[in-house]
């Protein structure tokens, strides 16, 4: 009786153990640099790497920033201001890190464009999942998205395809979700298809009704809240050509139910200088740098005002 108790004992001591280093391996890396989280594994090969600023708060909020095609998680780490303003607001960041070959991510495949999936999207998602695992304490009605270039098409794919996750997302120089599958998508997520030039040269027009109709299609009989949007454009814009900020304007106001061509305001030089900022309601609004290209400057301030971290 005696060896069967002490066997009882060891068996509930590895269980805890295990439990324990279970607990572990799920946890937040140490603050102050960016880290890659070797135990995060979601339906595709896509990695995550975590920022957490040295002073974070009890429930901190949660930035998923997403990288443009050539681009990589580190890089974009260094080359925008999240880094700095998750020090100055207190909350944490995750890069999502694309695996396909030239770093751009899959917005066009069946898998991607649909709720649980199994493409891109899904992994992203299982990001933020990752993270409220490891942090109980994040504050899962401030989880924010943001993105720039084929980060800006996953950005708008992801409040489509996921919006129950997200609060709000800020979109730089994209195009509408579901537009680089167009006409029809490809059943394949294991390489990024190949680009999409009709779409990028803003040559996709269609009407309010069919876009948002595509954004809904990804998550069918959803009703929930969806994340507020703020959609940036530039003018001269020569990789995704302009027309397709109207074109995303388009869908969200669709999804929204606003008349798109009838914004409540808009405000010349704002955020600003030669800038102007156009508001279709609460849920929606576009700025529209007239005089910049792909690149547009990202106006961190600004986004952090719009998520409600300013």
């Amino acid at each position: 009786m005696r060896s069967l108790s002490f066997l009882f004992v060891a068996l509930l001591a590895t269980a805890g153990a295990l439990e324990a280093s279970q607990e572990a391996e799920t946890a937040l890396p140490a603050p102050g640099s960016l880290q890659q989280i070797k135990d995060f594994t979601g339906p595709t090969n896509a990695s995550l790497y975590i920022y957490v600023p040295p002073k974070l708060p009890p429930s901190p909020a949660l930035l998923v920033a997403v990288h443009h095609c050539a681009g990589n998680a580190p890089g974009f780490f260094r080359s925008t201001p999240y880094k700095a303003l998750a020090d100055a607001h207190g909350f944490i960041v995750a890069y999502p890190h694309s695996y396909h070959s030239g770093g751009c991510w899959d917005v066009s495949s069946r898998a991607t464009l649909k709720h649980g999936g199994g493409g891109d999207s899904a992994s992203i998602a299982a990001m933020v999942g990752w993270v409220l695992k490891a942090h109980p304490a994040t504050d899962k009605s401030r989880v924010y998205l943001t993105g720039t270039s084929s980060g800006a098409m996953m950005t708008n794919v992801l409040a489509a395809t996921y919006p129950e996750l997200f609060a709000a997302a800020v979109v730089y120089s994209g195009v509408p979700a579901g537009c680089f599958s167009m006409p029809v998508a490809t059943a394949s997520s294991a390489e990024a298809p190949p680009w999409n030039s009709t779409c990028s040269q803003g040559k996709l027009i269609s009407s309010v009704q069919h876009w948002a109709q595509i954004a809904k299609d990804m998550y069918p009989g959803y009703s929930g809240p969806r994340p507020r949007m703020r959609i940036i454009h530039g003018g001269t814009d020569t990789a995704l050509l302009p027309p397709n900020y109207n074109e995303t304007i388009k869908q969200w106001s669709g999804v929204f139910g606003y008349d798109w061509t009838k914004p409540v305001s808009v405000k010349q030089d704002t955020p600003k200088h030669g800038y102007s900022t156009t508001s279709w309601g609460p849920k929606l609004e576009g700025v529209w740098a007239a005089k910049e290209g792909h690149t547009v400057p990202y106006m961190g301030e600004a986004d952090m005002k719009f998520f409600g971290l300013g």
